[in-house]
This record gives structure tokens, C-alpha cells and sequence, in this order.
């Protein structure tokens, strides 16, 4: 099956943040980043490159804690990324056997023990923790890992419709997972925002969700943070995006996407990073 499909060359993204309408500052941090085995390149919050001779990363992470602590907390986890995952290309360049599940498990818990020591140390830093939502592109394959509220939705072309790829990590989350209570309720609900895990926030262990997709030309990623679905539903989402298209020049879809969830919500602050395979 896999040789039958067709392997994307370039990969397209955007995206943007907003503090929205009630908090002071922004918590919410996103990465875009891209390496082979020579070097690592942050790329800007708007750009396309050829996919097949380098990997890239997407991340989105929301902090939490007191004072600038959730903001600090939200950087600290995206910046860990580009230590850890450089060296596992490097690895796989090599011929050398790779587990992306084992590498990007022991990248969570290295942003988790680095949250978990920052939080003991320093008191302006106690209890602050992050959720993380991570996506790493290679040729024909996208791997996930994802903690948290945050999300990471998929858009296959082929199929069409929307697929939430993480779950989130609250009990809330689990009840509409099983069919217990429908999109509506679940956004109502008084305890939708308490996380059951995230890095560091005094957690004891962390257990990420780690996954694989396969991916086509036309497939779209969407990572995002909790504040644009707290603006957004789902059917929303997918009206926008395929509002949005084709992507580039004045169409920017992660600029459509939070612009229009700040203005229906707006009590969170407010990530969206799409991602378009070509």
C-alpha cells in the first residue's frame, strides 16, 4: 500500500499567536524548525522548502503558572526540541535503526525533568508546567507527540473531513471520546480545561501520546492550543481552512483561523499552525 502512494516534496506552513481579549500576556509559544545531519534552521511563522532531503518540526505548547512562569515554561519546551531531535537524523542519515517512539518519549521527558527542576528551584517558577503538541515530518510520514489540551487535527484530501489525531488529557476529553457527550457539552463543561497530564506542573510521571500518519499531497495539519478551539468548532475549522484555499499570498489560514476564534472567544490565548503537504 505504501509504495502506491505518492510522497510529498515541499512542505507549506503558517502561523500565528494572539494573547486574545483577557489575559495580559501570551503563555502560548510555537516552533517551526528545520534539520538535516549538518544543521538545525528555525524557519519564520510564514514559508515553504522541499521535504525530501530534510526533516522538519511543528510544535505548539501552552505554559501555565504563576506570573511570566507559564510563558517560561511554554519556551523551555520548544526549545528542548531542537537539542534532542537533531541527533536522532544524524542516527537515521547514517543507516543506523531509529524508534521515533523512543526518541520522542525520552523528548518528553526531558522537557518534563527540565520543568520539574526549574519549578523546584526557583520560586517564581513553582508549579509551572506546559502542554505539548509536536509533529516531525519526514519524507511521506508525520510523527506525533502530544501531551495536554492542546491539539493536532489532520485533513486528509483523499478522504476529505477532519480527524482529531491527539486526545486531550482531561477527563472531559475521555467522555467525548467514548460518546458520553457531544462537542457542544463537552465545550460547556465546567472542568474542560482541568489537564490530567502536562510537562513538569508537578506531575510525577509523564506518559505522552506518541503516533504515526501517513501523509499525501494536499493533506493539512493543524496544530493548535486550547483558546482557538475554546473560539471554534471543529466544522468551523474545516469551513475555514477550505475557505482559505489555495494557501499563500493574502490567504493565510492560521491568521484566519485565530483572528475569527479571538473574535467568538477570546479568553485564551490563541495558536494555529497549519502545515500543507505539496
Amino acid at each position: 500500500m505504501d509504495q502506491q502512494r505518492i510522497v510529498p516534496s515541499h512542505l507549506q506552513w503558517f502561523g500565528l499567536t494572539d494573547r486574545g481579549k483577557v489575559r495580559p500576556n501570551n503563555e502560548d509559544s510555537f516552533l517551526c524548525l528545520q534539520f538535516d545531519a549538518l544543521e538545525l534552521r528555525y524557519l519564520g511563522k510564514i514559508g515553504e522548502a522541499a521535504s525530501e532531503s530534510a526533516d522538519f518540526v511543528f510544535a505548539v505548547s501552552d505554559g501555565m503558572g504563576g506570573a511570566m512562569a507559564g510563558e517560561f515554561a511554554s519556551r523551555v519546551a520548544v526549545e528542548k526540541i531542537t537539542r534532542l531531535l537533531p541527533p536522532a537524523f544524524k542516527r537515521s542519515a547514517a543507516g543506523l535503526p531509529i524508534d521515533f517512539e523512543d526518541v520522542l518519549e525520552e523528548l518528553f521527558s526531558e522537557i518534563h525533568n527540565a520543568l520539574m527542576y526549574l519549578g523546584s528551584t526557583d520560586p517564581d517558577c513553582s508549579g509551572m508546567g506546559a502542554t505539548l503538541s509536536m509533529c516531525w515530518f519526514t519524507p511521506g510520514w508525520m510523527y506525533f507527540g502530544h501531551i495536554g489540551d492542546s491539539r493536532i487535527y489532520y485533513f486528509p484530501e483523499r478522504e476529505g473531513g477532519i480527524k482529531q489525531v491527539s486526545h486531550d488529557d482531561t477527563h472531559v476529553g475521555w467522555l467525548f471520546r467514548n460518546a458520553k457527550i457531544s462537542e457542544w457539552e463537552a465545550r460547556q463543561h465546567p472542568r474542560r480545561n482541568a489537564l490530567q497530564r502536562a510537562l513538569g506542573a508537578g506531575h510525577q510521571f509523564v506518559d505522552p501520546q506518541v503516533g504515526a500518519v501517513a501523509f499525501e499531497p494536499g493533506d493539512l495539519f493543524l496544530l493548535c492550543t486550547d483558546g482557538l478551539v475554546d473560539g471554534l468548532y471543529d466544522a468551523q475549522i474545516l469551513e475555514i481552512l477550505h475557505a482559505s484555499k489555495p494557501f499563500g499570498g493574502q490567504s493565510n489560514p492560521a491568521q484566519r483561523l485565530v483572528h475569527t476564534a479571538v473574535a467568538q472567544a477570546g479568553r485564551d490565548n490563541t495558536t494555529a499552525l497549519v502545515i500543507e503537504a505539496r
